[in-house]
């Protein structure tokens, strides 16, 4: 297994992580992922640590906190060899503090993770969203606390705009604060948009990436194909798919070239859509899910080997597209704007 330093930190992770969005299916979008419960979720545990994936992701929102405690039971006893991240932000409740990233709703939030993933620590803990309605120094100095407390390791958020998360990093810096030192965001093949600001920040702040839903809400997986009817048993049309709307031709296109590179290596198309994010800046970590075994062992066979440089650039072709304003005007001149260099 390779790891990889998360940010600007010292702690190493494995280049993949095991998301448990599928434990629980409380819920109907939850239930579209996956309905994955105890014994299961103890194989597939166990199946990970097998393989070195010894790095788990959850959230609080995950089925209500059932997905927590699924975990928590599963991971019983390997407490010292295991990497827990979970989240808060989104609601869990119907009362008016039951959602945010406030002082009242963080603290009571870890401390109803600690007791569901039967812990005393949360490795990294996430700001699932950004919180508008909160302050920011509010939110950084609850979590710093948290920190000098003992009760999270390191901090991280999750789908945070580039202002958002450059504002919190500006904060901390300023009253000595813990600092963010991951980006828990949506990216793959089908959606590149993180790359047009928040990889450059990354790449700037020294921010690490965690990549979720590496295959496009099951886009990516090899069910979709040209001229064939959209497969009726998937995440996306049972209501629990993210993302904007489908651009069929555009997807297509970009299957195409998986298939080519796919016959080129031995591999299936989704492991090649997982191993082109791992070439990717600032990427250490991409989150796998699973409904059965059968898919995590797929899964799991993304990693111990690499694309060449034709094939990764034959994705990159094949999934480009132009930038929203300011991006198409700043890659007008790179000389004032230097860029990754796979733009």
């Amino acid at each position: 297994m390779e790891y990889r330093l998360l940010g600007n930190s010292g702690l190493q992770v494995p280049v993949l992580s095991f998301g448990t969005a599928t434990f629980g299916g409380v819920g109907d979008f939850f239930k579209a992922w996956g309905t994955t419960q105890q014994e299961e979720a103890n194989r597939m545990v166990r199946l990970c640590m097998e393989a070195g994936v010894n790095f788990f992701d959850t959230a609080n929102v995950y089925s209500r906190g059932v997905a927590e405690e699924i975990l928590g039971n599963a991971v019983k006893g390997m407490r010292d060899k295991v990497l827990i991240s979970t989240k808060a932000t989104f609601t869990m409740g119907d009362g008016a503090n039951d959602f945010g990233s406030s002082r009242f709703h963080l603290i009571r939030s870890v401390e109803d993770s600690l007791r569901r993933l039967q812990t005393d620590y949360i490795d990294i803990y996430h700001m699932h969203g950004f919180d508008g309605n909160t302050p920011v120094d509010e939110t950084l100095r609850t979590l710093d606390t948290l920190v000098q407390r003992g009760k999270i390791r390191y901090i991280a958020c999750s789908n945070f705009s580039g202002w958002h998360l450059m504002k919190s990093l500006s904060v901390s810096e300023r009253y000595g604060w813990t600092k963010y030192i991951a980006h828990q965001a949506y990216y793959s093949l089908l959606d590149r948009e993180f790359e047009w600001e928040l990889m450059p920040l990354g790449i700037d702040q020294k921010i690490g990436t965690i990549v979720w839903s590496p295959l496009a809400s099951g886009r990516l997986g090899g069910k979709y194909r040209r001229n064939q009817p959209l497969p009726k048993e998937n995440r996306v049309q049972q209501g629990g798919g993210h993302g904007p709307a489908l651009n069929e031709e555009f997807l297509y296109q970009i299957m195409d070239a998986l298939d080519e590179v796919a016959a080129e290596t031995g591999k299936s198309v989704a492991q090649v859509a997982i191993n082109w994010l791992l070439q990717r800046p600032t990427i250490a970590n991409i989150i796998i899910g699973a409904r059965n075994e059968e898919q995590l062992q797929q899964n799991l066979g993304a990693i111990g080997w690499n694309l060449t440089t034709e094939q990764v650039k034959k994705l990159d072709a094949a999934s480009d597209r132009d930038p929203i304003y300011p991006y198409w005007h700043q890659r007008q001149n790179v000389r004032l704007n230097p860029l990754p260099k796979f733009y």
